[in-house]
C-alpha cells in the first residue's frame, strides 16, 4: 500500500471515529505526519499539542490500520479511569474492539488478559500503576511487550520528573520500551510539556538497540475558545459570595476547581444551600459516585462539579463551558492542563481564576512531600537488606521516617533506579549501587519554586494572560490572544451581593469538625522495641472529639493557619478564637452522642479539664484550656506532661509507628493530676492546639484512662487534612 493509500484508509477510519457519515473528515496534516510514521515507517513519535486537538485520534486510526495489517494489539498506558471509560467508548464508534486493566475492574482481569492472548482486543488500556504490580510486571508485561503492535503512552509528561505531574508508575515504561522489538512503533501524547520535559520525554522514548531518533511533533497551544480572567477579591467568603451570585452567568456547565478536598466540600455545600445544582469530586469520592457525577457533568443536569486535581486529564466533555479555579495550582503548566477541560467542542468558553491567601500555605504542604532526603533512602535500603526478605509496606513502615503514600512513591523510583524490587509479599534490596541525585532534586525543587512564582506573577499580570502561559510551556508561536480580560474588558464585575456575602461568612464561619480516635495501634511496632499491637482496649481508647477547623479549610483554616505556623510567636488564645471553641463545645454537647443530647446513652457530662503539655505554644493551650474551664464552669484539672523535659517529640510529617515510637513513655500524668482525676469522678475533655497523625491524644487518652478518668473528649482548635 501507498502512502497515498494508506492517507485514504486514515481518513476512513477517522470518519467512523467521529461519526461522519458523509465520509468526508480529513486529519490535520500533523495527525497523518504522526500516523505515517507509526504505521508506515515503524517509528517513535512524541505528539505535543493543545487539548482538544485530537491526539486519540491519532493511535485508534493507526491501530485499526495496523491491525489491518495483522499487528498485535495496541497497548495504552492511561492514567485516569475518566480517560479510560471515554476512550472505550470513542474505540467502539471506529470499530476497534478496547478492554482495561484498572484498579476498578479487578475481577474481569484473567478474562481480558485471555482475550489479549487470543487476538481479540485491538486495544488495551492499562493504568501505570498495573505496572509496578509485581505479578503483571513478571507475566503480563512480558508477553504484552512481544505482541504488541503499537505502545502508546498517554500524558506523556508524567514519564519525566522535570514535570509538574511526574508519576514514579510511569517510569517502568522505560523497562517495556527497552523489552520492545525495534520495529514495534511508539508514540506518546501529552498536552503540557515545556522544552525540558518534551527532550527528556523524547530522549527517554529512544530506549532500545536499533530505534530512530524520535519524531517530535509540537503545534502551537493556544485555546482560541478560552476567555482567560483573573479576580482577585478580599477573602474566601466574597469568592465564595461571588460563585453564589454568578455562577448561572457562565455558559453551559462547567468545573469549578479547588486545592484541597475539604475546600471542595465546603465549597459544595455552600453552593447547594444557595440552589445551585453541583457535586463535588476528589480522591476521596467513591467510584461509583465519581461515575455518576461525571455522568451529570456530560449530562448537563448539573451546573458544575466542585473538584480536585482528581478530575484532571482526560476528562472529556467537548462543550464544557467553564473552569474556574478557587485557589491557584503551584504550577501554570498544571493550570493550563486544568483549564483546558473547557472550550474543546464550543466555540467560547469562559476561564477564571480567583486565587486565595491560603494557597501559599498549601503550596508548602505539597512541596515538603518531594523526594526524600538521601538520608531517609539510605536508611530504607539498610533496613531492605538487613531484613534479608521481602517486607511489605506495613512491615517497612515502622522502620523509617515516612508516611506510607511517599514511601511508596519512593520505592517506585528505586525500583526503576534498581536498587529495590518488589516481588510478592513486599520489596526487597538488590544490593545494586544507587546515587542519589542531589543536584537533579533540587533543580527539581528549583524549578518548582520558579512555577509558583509564575503563577502568582500570572494573577497580577496586566500582558496577556494566554500568551503568558503558551511562553511558560515554551511557545514560541505565542502572541497576545485579544479575548482575555487584559487584551479586552473584564466580562465579569467582582462586586458581590450583601445576601450571598452574608451567607458565605455564615458557612465559612460555622466552626466545628470531627476528631476520630484511634481505635487500633499500627502494625509492626514490636519491630522497634513498641509492645503494642492489635485493638487499642476500648476502657482506653479516646471518645470521639471536635476541632474547631481543618487547616486546609477556606473559612477557619485561613485564620488557624497563621496562629499554628511555626514561626508565629506563642501567646494567650485570641478572643474570637475561643469564643468559636465555645461555640464547638455548646454544639458538641447537644448534638447527637452529646453529653447534654438527652439520649438514653448520651455520656456523662465532662467534670474538668485537662492540658497537653506543648514544647511549641505552652500558653495558647494553657489559657485555652483555662477559658473552657471558666465557661463550662469545671476545673482545670492539670496537664498532661513530657517525662524528660529535654527530649523532642517532634516527628514532622512521619507515619504513626515512629510517631509512636517517639511517644512511647514520654508522657506522663503527674501525681496532682492523678489525685485529682480521682477526686473530679468522671469524664474529662483533653485540650490540645493541633493534631496530625492522633497519637498524641490517643496515647495522653491511654494515660488518662488508666489513671482513673471515665472517659475522654478530645477538644483541640485544628487538625491536618
Amino acid at each position: 500500500m501507498t502512502n497515498d493509500e494508506l492517507r485514504v484508509s486514515a481518513d476512513r477510519v477517522l470518519s467512523r471515529l467521529v461519526g461522519d457519515t458523509t465520509g468526508t473528515a480529513k486529519l490535520r496534516e500533523d495527525q497523518w505526519r504522526a500516523i505515517e510514521a507509526l504505521v508506515a515507517d515503524h517509528r517513535r513519535a512524541l505528539v505535543v499539542q493543545r487539548t482538544g486537538w485530537g491526539k486519540s485520534a491519532v493511535y485508534f486510526v493507526a491501530t485499526a490500520l495496523l491491525r489491518e495489517r495483522g499487528s498485535g494489539p495496541t497497548v495504552i498506558v492511561s492514567p485516569l479511569l475518566a480517560l479510560m471509560r471515554n476512550q472505550v467508548e470513542a474505540a467502539e464508534r471506529a470499530g476497534i474492539r478496547a478492554r482495561t486493566i484498572n484498579s476498578a475492574n479487578i475481577e474481569e482481569w484473567e478474562t481480558v488478559q485471555a482475550e489479549v492472548a487470543e487476538g481479540t482486543v485491538d486495544v488495551l488500556l492499562v493504568s501505570p500503576e498495573r505496572l509496578n504490580n509485581p505479578d503483571f510486571r513478571d507475566q503480563v508485561l512480558p508477553k504484552l511487550a512481544a505482541s504488541t503492535g503499537l505502545l502508546v503512552v498517554d500524558e506523556a509528561h508524567c514519564i519525566s520528573d522535570w514535570g509538574h505531574d511526574f508519576r514514579p508508575d510511569y517510569r517502568r515504561l522505560r523497562t517495556m520500551l527497552a523489552d520492545l522489538r525495534p520495529d514495534v512503533p511508539v508514540l506518546a501524547t501529552t498536552a503540557t510539556a515545556n522544552a525540558r520535559v518534551t527532550k527528556d520525554v523524547a530522549e527517554q522514548l529512544g530506549t532500545g538497540e536499533g530505534t530512530a531518533e524520535t519524531l517530535v511533533l509540537r503545534g502551537p497551544l493556544d485555546r482560541e475558545s478560552l476567555s482567560l480572567g483573573v479576580l482577585n477579591l478580599p477573602d474566601a467568603a466574597h469568592r465564595l459570595a461571588w460563585l453564589a451570585d454568578h455562577l448561572n452567568e457562565l455558559p453551559g456547565s462547567g468545573i469549578i476547581y479547588t486545592l484541597t478536598v475539604s475546600a471542595a466540600d465546603e465549597v459544595t455545600a455552600y453552593l447547594r444551600q444557595c440552589g445551585h445544582e453541583v457535586a463535588a469530586y476528589s480522591g476521596k469520592t467513591e467510584d461509583s459516585d465519581r461515575r455518576a457525577a461525571e455522568a451529570d457533568l456530560l449530562a448537563n443536569r448539573v451546573k458544575a462539579l466542585v473538584a480536585t486535581s482528581a478530575l484532571g486529564m482526560g476528562f472529556d466533555k467537548p462543550d464544557l463551558g467553564f473552569v474556574v479555579h478557587l485557589g491557584s495550582p503551584a504550577s501554570p503548566i498544571a493550570y493550563y492542563q486544568q483549564v483546558g477541560r473547557a472550550g474543546r467542542g464550543v466555540e467560547h468558553a469562559e476561564v477564571l481564576l480567583l486565587p486565595g491567601r491560603e494557597d501559599e500555605a498549601i503550596w508548602r504542604y505539597f512541596a515538603s512531600l518531594a523526594f526524600p532526603s538521601e538520608e531517609q533512602v539510605r536508611r530504607t535500603l539498610e533496613v531492605l537488606t538487613a531484613a534479608g526478605r521481602p517486607l511489605s509496606l506495613p512491615a517497612l513502615e515502622p522502620q523509617v521516617e515516612l508516611r506510607r503514600s511517599r514511601l511508596e512513591t519512593m520505592l517506585k523510583v528505586l525500583d526503576v533506579d534498581g536498587a529495590v524490587h518488589r516481588v510478592r509479599g513486599g520489596w526487597t534490596a538488590t544490593g545494586q549501587p544507587w546515587t542519589y541525585d542531589a543536584e537533579r532534586y533540587a533543580w527539581v525543587a528549583r524549578q518548582r519554586a520558579a512555577e509558583q512564582q509564575a503563577m502568582r506573577d500570572y494573577a497580577t499580570s496586566t500582558g496577556c494572560r494566554m500568551e503568558f502561559l503558551r511562553r511558560q510551556l515554551d511557545d514560541e508561536a505565542a502572541t497576545p490572544c485579544g479575548r482575555c480580560d487584559n487584551c479586552a474588558q473584564p466580562r465579569f464585575s467582582a462586586e458581590v451581593s450583601p445576601a450571598a456575602l452574608q451567607t458565605a461568612r455564615g458557612e465559612l464561619d460555622r466552626p466545628g469538625v470531627d476528631v476520630e480516635p484511634r481505635r487500633m495501634w499500627p502494625t509492626g511496632l514490636p519491630a522497634i522495641g513498641v509492645e503494642l499491637k492489635g485493638r487499642i482496649p476500648v476502657g482506653q481508647q479516646a471518645a470521639p472529639g471536635r476541632a474547631l477547623g481543618r487547616l486546609s479549610d477556606i473559612g477557619w483554616g485561613n485564620r488557624l493557619r497563621p496562629l499554628l505556623a511555626p514561626q508565629s510567636p506563642d501567646g494567650a488564645v485570641p478572643g474570637d478564637v475561643a469564643d468559636a471553641v465555645v461555640t464547638v463545645l455548646a454544639d458538641w454537647a447537644k448534638g447527637p452522642g452529646g453529653w447534654a443530647s438527652g439520649a438514653p446513652d448520651a455520656p456523662r457530662r465532662p467534670v474538668g479539664v485537662v492540658t497537653l503539655d506543648s514544647r511549641t505554644r505552652p500558653r495558647l493551650v494553657h489559657s485555652l484550656g483555662e477559658r473552657i474551664a471558666a465557661v463550662g464552669r469545671m476545673p482545670l484539672l492539670g496537664t498532661v506532661t513530657y517525662r524528660d523535659q529535654g527530649i523532642d517529640t517532634r516527628v514532622p510529617r512521619t507515619n504513626s509507628a515512629q510517631r509512636l515510637r517517639a511517644l512511647d513513655g514520654a508522657l506522663i500524668v503527674p501525681p496532682t493530676l492523678a489525685d485529682a482525676l480521682a477526686t473530679a469522678g468522671g469524664p474529662v475533655l483533653l485540650v490540645d492546639d493541633y493534631t496530625d497523625t492522633g497519637w498524641t491524644l490517643a496515647i495522653a487518652a491511654r494515660l488518662l484512662r488508666q489513671a482513673g478518668a471515665e472517659g475522654v473528649f478530645p477538644l483541640v482548635l485544628a487538625v491536618q487534612g
